[in-house]
């Protein structure tokens, strides 16, 4: 954690917000700064050259951020982006995850299990409805009126067009704001191209969140409708050259989340149980799926993807706990807050509006601090890791909530969210029996263990059976096979009940357990923290006015900035690596090996095109994947990464060490034409 950014957390909170520094924000394109670009960089972003790259963007429903990039519908994201489809067309005999997948005609394109994309086509203010249900109301009874209301809006938005569109209420600034997005959805996503894992995730963990990088972290999918590649006029151009060092860029992408908005208490809570817990967790974890791996062949391939994603959230987290371990750090942002608060309270009408939510949200803290762990083992994280859980939660909850009126139920199972959901339940996907039993058996033994063995939930969840026991016999629920979900989904609660499925009896048995934390948590917790969080953001409004950016939350957004290094200790690192660099680096030995086709490489390709590259762009997870625009609105990279300084910009954006970074078109471009021989492809990416 540098000096500088503790700097910019204070500039950042209390200055005006159109002083934003440098580069940063996560930009609303119904907000984008686009004044501050053209003074700054000469670049000229208009509503027609805003509008053509909205209708391009895409958000997969894997968590990932993509582009269509040519006319018949395919889209360009990240390798991680689509491992899970590739883990799940995979077999023992066929493995495209670690080989790589490449489809010889269009009928070769195989259907991703559960995904979805979606392109954001309209935005709409919704505050008034949305701010007006929840008006006086607190705890559980704020937390019902408002989703209630969201549910409503998003039940009209798309009302007789649910089978094609999704409308999805975004809450922006804190509750500040409440904005309706109307999506184009695509359930028919097809794989068409993945690089070999080592190929794309070449240095493995130990470069993972690190530069230089020689990753060809991307992959291609495409868009079907009825059956046939869908026609997509609006798409972004291919570029088969590189930016240079300077040039402006662009990322439009979903950023996932961030806390920049949070009070220095609630930062204190992540940083004193939160993350910890979380990572003590993760760590364990990660041994027990790597000790899996290692019991045979198999199991290390249905094991890879869970395991990828603990690695990669591992070290998210512990970044983020890193940059809050510093007491400098919530100091300043303690400063800030309280600076804000002066000049609310200075304000006689201000205040009489506004209230005290500063100390609102400072008294849930101890309610947060009690309620950690129940919520997280016997709700909010229950199960995590294991698709058979998931499953018998999603049937058992979507039968009974299907049967209220929608403005009464889970936000989860409104009507606007019940086709992806159905989705994926529904959608065919391989269930290994093996791996399921592992993560059971680690959830089960650290909710006995956290919550300790005299707990009610955990008598509830338990009984008399030890973890081992019980995680056997619920990974031998017949869930995995997707007609039996299917006649479960149909069925409803009527179905649901008379099941005899292991697992089925489990979620029926403890789910109102688990309705019961939650109720006490939006009651005690995420209620009065919500409302007071809208309060904090009106503070904002009415202080600094609206041209700033909200957090990020999964929603499209474009941020900005241009190809740049930075110095890491004195010593500059430049912003681009090169083909010639990886056979450097190359050492044969895992994780620097090379896949066989790229082994044989050396010398068919150019060693001076640019490889990975970085920029000073604002992005956090949930930006894998998103394009790399050029000025002219042509895309010349795919981000797949930041920094390891990047990581802090969950809390705060420091322009002078956070970096985006992405593999460049031209690296793509070059390795499908001379490695993959994928001709139809570089044409159909070329094509004018």
């Amino acid at each position: 954690m540098n000096r500088h950014l503790i700097a910019v957390l204070a500039a950042a909170t209390v200055c005006a917000p159109g002083a934003a520094r440098a580069d940063e924000g996560m930009w609303t394109f119904d907000n984008f700064p686009s004044a501050a670009v053209k003074a700054k960089y000469g670049v000229t972003i208009d509503d027609a050259w805003l509008d053509a790259v909205r209708g391009a963007a895409v958000r997969l429903s894997s968590g990932c951020s993509a582009s269509v990039v040519t006319r018949d519908g395919l889209v360009l994201t990240n390798h991680h982006c689509v491992r899970d489809c590739a883990q799940n067309l995979s077999t023992a005999d066929m493995d495209y995850v670690k080989n790589g997948f490449a489809a010889a005609t269009r009928e070769d394109e195989k259907l991703c299990p559960g995904m979805q994309a979606e392109i954001l086509g309209a935005i709409s203010d919704v505050t008034a409805r949305v701010s007006g249900a929840a008006r006086g109301k607190t705890g559980q009874d704020f937390v019902k009126a408002r989703d209630g209301e969201i549910a409503a809006i998003e039940k009209e938005g798309c009302a007789g067009r649910e089978a094609d569109y999704r409308c999805q209420v975004i809450t922006l600034y804190q509750g500040g704001q409440y904005k309706l997005y109307t999506y184009r959805k695509f359930s028919d996503v097809r794989l068409v191209f993945a690089p070999e894992l080592q190929t794309a995730f070449f240095g493995g963990d130990p470069d993972n969140f690190n530069f230089p990088r020689y990753d060809l972290d991307f992959s291609f999918v495409r868009l079907y409708e009825n059956g046939k590649p869908v026609s997509a006029p609006a798409h972004l151009t291919w570029s088969r050259t590189a930016p240079e060092a300077g040039d402006p860029v662009f990322v439009a992408g979903n950023p996932g989340a961030t806390q920049r908005l949070l009070t220095a208490e609630q930062l204190d809570s992540l940083r004193n149980f939160v993350l910890p817990e979380r990572l003590l967790q993760y760590s364990e974890l990660r041994g027990r799926l790597i000790r899996f791996g290692e019991e045979s062949t198999e199991h290390a391939r249905i094991a890879d993807d869970t395991l990828f994603g603990i690695e990669n959230s591992f070290k998210a987290y512990h970044g983020q706990e890193q940059t809050l371990a510093d007491p400098a750090f919530i100091d300043a942002k303690r400063k800030a807050d309280g600076e804000l608060r002066a000049k609310v309270m200075a304000d006689s009408t201000l205040a009489a509006q506004i209230g005290d939510p500063w100390s609102d949200i400072a008294k849930a803290q101890g309610d947060y601090k009690a309620l950690f762990t129940p919520y997280s083992f016997l709700e909010a994280r229950a199960g995590v890791g294991s698709s058979l859980f998931g499953y018998a939660r999603a049937l058992a909850r979507a039968a009974e909530e299907k049967a209220k009126p929608n403005s009464e139920r889970l936000p989860e199972y409104t009507d606007s969210r019940l086709l992806l959901l159905e989705k994926r339940v529904l959608d065919a996907e391989p269930v290994y029996p093996e791996l399921e039993q592992a993560v059971l058996e680690f959830w089960l033994s650290k909710l006995r263990e956290n919550l300790t063995a005299d707990a009610a939930g955990t008598k509830t969840f338990l009984g008399k059976e030890s973890p081992e026991a019980l995680a056997a016999r619920l990974a031998a629920s017949k869930l995995g096979d997707a007609a039996l979900r299917k006649q479960l989904w149909d069925g409803g609660m009527a179905a649901v009940r008379a099941s005899d499925d292991p697992m089925i009896r489990f979620v029926l048995a403890t789910d109102a357990a688990s309705r019961a934390v939650r109720k006490e948590y939006e009651t005690r917790v995420s209620g009065p923290t919500d409302r007071a969080a809208e309060q904090i953001a009106k503070a904002r409004f009415a202080v600094f006015g609206t041209s700033t950016y909200p957090d990020a939350t999964f929603s499209l957004r474009l941020s900005y900035g241009r190809i740049e290094g930075w110095d890491e200790n004195d010593t500059p690192v430049p912003p681009f690596t090169y083909f010639g660099g990886l056979w450097e680096r190359a050492t044969g030995q895992f994780p620097f090996d090379l896949a066989p086709k790229w082994a044989a490489a050396q010398g068919k390709l150019d060693d001076k095109t640019v490889f990975d590259m970085t920029s000073d762009i604002d992005i956090i997870g949930g930006n894998s994947g998103s394009p790399l625009i050029d000025a002219k609105g042509e895309v010349v990279g795919a981000v797949f990464d930041g920094n390891i300084h990047s990581l802090g910009g969950a809390f705060a954006f420091d322009d002078s060490v956070n970096r985006g970074v992405a593999v460049s078109t031209a690296a793509i471009t070059e390795a499908l034409d001379k490695v993959y021989g994928q001709h139809a492809l570089v044409s159909e990416l070329t094509a004018k």
